[in-house]
């Protein structure tokens, strides 16, 4: 019964969750769980330090990750997502200007296909462009792409 007793401690428990909290953050990023793994963590070392009644662990477990969240959530995703397009510009601009390699022969009011960076997308033409060929993409239109023979 002894080593069941030591793997009770608080601050093993709370160790245990901020590592369940940081894989579940792995599977599901969203930049959210991250913060209440720190907190966990960070109430596991004061377990080891001081013994806390479960009240002012669990508050300290949630300010201490409320307040990770609110400072430091905004930076984090910042440097983790790709930047967005400023106003005025859009999706397609990252494709504009790129080449292309025609997969399917494009005609003039028919769709074929292109290879752009190693994914196959639908593209119009206002003229014939036959297969093997390379074009210069135009504009992006959901996932059509208008091109032009090069």
């Amino acid at each position: 019964m002894d080593s069941l007793q030591d793997w009770l401690k608080p601050q093993l428990i709370w160790f245990g969750l901020g590592v369940v909290l940081l894989l579940l953050e792995f599977a599901n990023p969203g930049v959210v769980l991250i913060f209440f793994a720190l907190g966990a963590w960070l109430v596991a070392l004061l377990c080891m330090t001081v013994e806390i009644s479960l009240n002012l662990q669990l508050g300290g477990f949630v300010v201490s990750s409320v307040v990770l969240l609110l400072v430091f959530r905004n930076r984090i995703k910042g440097r983790i997502e790709r930047p967005r397009p400023a106003a005025g510009g859009g999706e397609s601009d990252e494709f504009v200007g790129g080449r292309a390699l025609v997969t399917r022969e494009i005609r003039s009011g028919r769709s074929g296909r292109v290879d752009y960076r190693g994914t196959t997308w639908e593209a119009e033409s206002g003229e014939r462009i036959p297969a093997g060929a390379a074009v210069e993409i135009l504009d992006k239109e959901n996932l059509t792409l208008t091109v032009k023979k090069i």
